[in-house]
């Protein structure tokens, strides 16, 4: 493509240009970079697919994983796949001055439900009888490929702690010449990673919550003392009924969707949708204004009785049997109250709605058991436990030290439920469709707050909901969180062999103690990171050990414990550390830490920090492994390391994220996306700050088609997420996980209007179509076979807009996830290479310092 024929920039969110010392040092600098030379992402991803999709990777120590934005399948030799299990460096430095020299952070990212490619094998599942699995009697680990055996096969030695531990009779067996157990083929906790280990005992039932000095609901038994024992999952579903949900028809679309996943229904294309609803888990259905209502749903009744509960401050269970029924058994009773909700309300005036209630209701409702409350939330909760006001006057607080305060909760009692409810083993989902601000930095806290009290759910931000456009979207994502992998009454810990400790952890959890977290619920799309430093030197001769371990119940009522191990080696060499390096482990943490950071420092330092990381592991790489480098060439060339050769861009991705991008955005929306990030698997992580971004328009012949022979189909490269790759005759397709967008250029052929929308002309091209029409042409297929595929992959719909280039206002949308260009309050790819650039020379010439001291922070960039 010649430069000249790319589209000028489109309409998108005022950047920042490069800020030197001058105007004359920066032209002086940037034609030293390349545009065409830049270090791409895309380059990458796409060598890593071709090397990796359709083989294995074989998970002993030694081996680069490939990129978590493949699709490879992996084979378990007792380390984790990378699915599970993902650290920033596969060589662990041997000693923490080591880790500063390279300054790459020592993190771990585990995703312990992560969902396999079918032709994996399934995790094994062992029962290892009413005994419980082997443990180790000194840090509690549990046995795993890794330990060796001693004492002709009586002891095993721990390989996080090196205590010997005897085994119990029944699990004794012989050892053959090489000190390996004989029926080591037969036993998948000792030759596989990720095991699931059946729990009968009692001591490993969810412990109850601690003792409190006051209740926040009223019950008429006292608080159990007793573990809870493992029962299935039970769903609480909480239905606002105000005013604003009936005049969106959110309500009305809830309780659709609610019914259609629990007994099937007709999708957009006419096709029949099976339920989803999980076999053995039960329901309650609560709706709620000023007042709480809740439904006597037995089966022996067809019509569902209603008992309102109108006392807000002192939240009580009005009823104990007939609350939670199965839905089959149920079905002519739920059925018809669901249909009738929206017209029962219709009428109504109440322009309020105590989600506040609802959730101590739901938290009555499961206490001792555990369970699962979705919540449908259309208003500010603006009366009952946790009432909020509005907040005036969002735009002065940026810049300010009150800018933190957005994202805290206003009202303790927000943090207090989501405390209580992570205790009781109960995760909070909220679907949030409303018109008005609703305060996500106090709400959200329930499910997946920014502050440490998080019960493992979910938030799904529908704003200026509208049934036409967004319920296809909500049914995709009830349906998603009904069917993926959950369990719940989660408590998880990770541990490290000796000379390692864990530092922090970021994610969806409350944190019990220094080393256990609770988590309500944890499903197959969340992850858990911890942060890990030295407390001692590491043997380089020996592994390294991480061991996670979930001790949770699964939605049929069996206590397991799901554990992830993996031995990593250990570099005494700079050079070893950034060649295993995992530049997306180190992304994902890096977003993470940010996000984190939010609730006690200002956005604008939290941007130059991560800048100033960006540019210390290139200075670590530069110092340690590059110091051949002549002093005069200092500043001639920029030197990445291969592993970190797309970390520049994927750090100003973070910088242009929604939750940390200069400019106003809302609460709401910095709120939304930081608790999403928060929680992300790698992959997901990764393919939201830099969005897949396709030309429809140049596809090949046989692309996304089934090949004649085999079946399979090849899937059309990336191309950077810039406009100066883009042409005015085009059809782009971007997606960054959470919206889809189609661009079409202003010059584009009738012919490839009318293959793709039906339509020949773009005046008449509908800017508001929410699914690509079904046409019988190739490009057609084609694309539908793409966003199919997509579809599969992570296992939702996400919103589709359509712009037209110059005419529609949301293409501003589309503009800003161009992370290569100048947007988002922050400089281009261009301009932030030369200031990464600039700084690693400011070190090396000039000896100064890239944080910590006044010299680069006060400067002018």
């Amino acid at each position: 493509m010649h430069a000249n024929r790319h589209i000028p920039q489109p309409p998108h969110s005022a950047g920042e240009p490069y800020k030197g010392t001058s105007a004359a040092s920066s032209l002086r600098l940037r034609p030293r970079i390349d545009p065409s030379q830049m270090p791409s992402p895309i380059d990458m991803i796409e060598l890593d697919k071709e090397k990796w999709e359709g083989n294995s990777f074989m998970t002993l120590p030694g081996n680069n994983p490939p990129l978590s934005t493949s699709d490879f399948t992996a084979f378990d030799q007792g380390n984790s796949s990378p699915k599970h299990v993902r650290v920033s460096t596969w060589n662990l430095p041997s000693s923490s001055h080591l880790a500063k020299e390279c300054d790459i952070p020592l993190t771990a990212v585990f995703q312990p439900f992560a969902d396999l490619d079918p032709r994996e094998e399934p995790i094994p599942v062992v029962d290892c009888g009413d005994s419980g699995p082997p443990r180790c009697k000194e840090c509690r680990g549990y046995i795993n490929p890794w330990c060796a055996w001693t004492a002709g096969g009586w002891k095993w030695k721990c390989n996080l702690c090196g205590h010997e531990t005897q085994v119990l009779p029944d699990y004794f067996c012989n050892l053959d010449a090489n000190l390996m157990r004989i029926d080591l083929p037969n036993r998948p906790e000792l030759n596989k990673g990720t095991v699931d280990f059946v729990v009968s005992g009692k001591e490993y039932w969810a412990p109850p919550p601690l003792p409190k000095m006051n209740s926040s609901y009223f019950s008429i038994d006292p608080p159990s003392s007793q573990a809870r024992e493992p029962k299935s999952l039970n769903y609480f579903f909480a239905f606002d009924v105000s005013l604003e949900a009936i005049r969106s028809g959110f309500l009305k679309a809830a309780c659709d969707v609610l019914r259609d996943m629990l007994y099937g229904g007709t999708s957009l294309d006419g096709t029949l949708s099976e339920p989803s609803f999980p076999k053995g888990s039960q329901l309650a259905i609560l709706t709620y204004d000023t007042s709480l209502h809740f439904y006597d749903l037995s089966p022996a009744s067809s019509l569902a009785s209603m008992i309102v509960v109108s006392d807000l401050e002192e939240v009580f269970i009005p009823l104990r049997e007939g609350l939670f029924v199965d839905p089959w058994k149920s079905r002519t009773a739920i059925e018809g109250l669901l249909k009738a909700l929206p017209e029962r309300y219709l009428d109504t005036v109440i322009d309020n709605a105590a989600l506040g209630g609802a959730l101590l209701a739901g938290l009555a409702s499961l206490a001792g058991r555990g369970g699962h409350i979705i919540a449908f939330q259309s208003v500010l909760p603006a009366i009952g436990p946790g009432a909020l006001e509005p907040l005036h006057d969002q735009a002065s607080l940026y810049g300010t030290e009150k800018e933190r305060t957005m994202f805290l909760p206003r009202h303790q009692t927000w943090r207090d439920i989501a405390e209580e409810c992570s205790e009781e083993g109960i995760g909070v989902s909220m679907f949030l469709g409303m018109s008005k601000p609703i305060d996500i930095g106090s709400i959200g806290t329930i499910c997946t707050g920014i502050v440490s009290s998080t019960t493992g759910g979910e938030l799904f931000f529908h704003p200026r909901f509208n049934p036409a456009r967004d319920q296809h979207v909500l049914t995709s994502q009830l349906r998603r969180l009904l069917t993926r992998t959950t369990v719940y009454n989660c408590l998880l810990r990770v541990r490290c062999s000796n000379g390692l400790r864990i530092s922090n952890y970021y994610g969806n959890f409350h944190e019990r103690s220094v080393s256990d977290l609770d988590i309500g619920i944890l499903d197959s799309d969340k992850a858990i990171s911890v942060h890990i430093e030295h407390s001692r030197k590491l043997d380089a001769r020996e592994y390294a050990f991480l061991q996670c371990a979930v001790l949770h119940t699964t939605p049929d009522g069996q206590r397991r414990v799901r554990t992830c191990n993996l031995a990593l080696e250990v570099a005494d060499l700079a050079a070893n550390v950034f060649r295993y390096a995992d530049m997306d482990a180190v992304v994902c943490h890096l977003a993470r830490e940010s996000m984190s950071k939010l609730t006690s420092r200002r956005m604008a330092h939290i941007r130059e920090e991560l800048t100033d990381r960006c540019s210390s592991i290139l200075l670590g790489y530069r110092r340690n492994c590059a110091a051949a480098t002549a002093v005069s060439q200092a500043t001639s060339q920029l030197i990445i390391p291969e592993a970190f050769r797309a970390l520049p861009v994927y750090t100003l991705a973070i910088m242009k994220c929604k939750p940390l991008k200069g400019r106003n955005v809302s609460a709401d929306v910095r709120n939304y996306h930081a608790q999403r990030i928060l929680s992300m698997s790698v992959r997901a992580t990764m393919q939201h700050l830099y969005p897949r971004l396709l030309a429809l328009h140049d596809l090949a012949d046989d692309t996304a088609l089934p090949d004649p022979t085999t079946g399979q189909m090849s899937f059309p490269s990336l191309m950077r997420d810039s406009h100066t790759y883009m042409e005015a005759h085009g059809v782009y397709l971007i997606d960054n996980e959470d919206l889809m967008i189609f661009w079409v250029g202003s010059s584009v052929s009738p012919q490839l209007l009318l293959d793709l929308f039906g339509v020949d002309d773009l005046l008449t091209l509908d800017p508001n179509i929410i699914q690509l029409p079904v046409l019988h042409t190739r490009l057609s297929a084609q694309v539908r076979n793409i966003l199919t595929h997509r579809y599969a992959q992570r296992g939702r719909t996400p919103k589709m807009l359509l712009v037209r280039q110059n005419m529609d206002g949301t293409e501003i949308e589309f503009s800003d996830m161009l992370v290569e260009d100048q947007n988002n309050a922050a400089m281009s790819y261009l301009d932030f290479l030369c200031l990464i650039h600039k700084q690693i020379n400011a070190v090396l010439t000039n000896g100064e310092q890239l944080s910590g001291g006044p010299s680069l922070r006060g400067s002018p960039w």
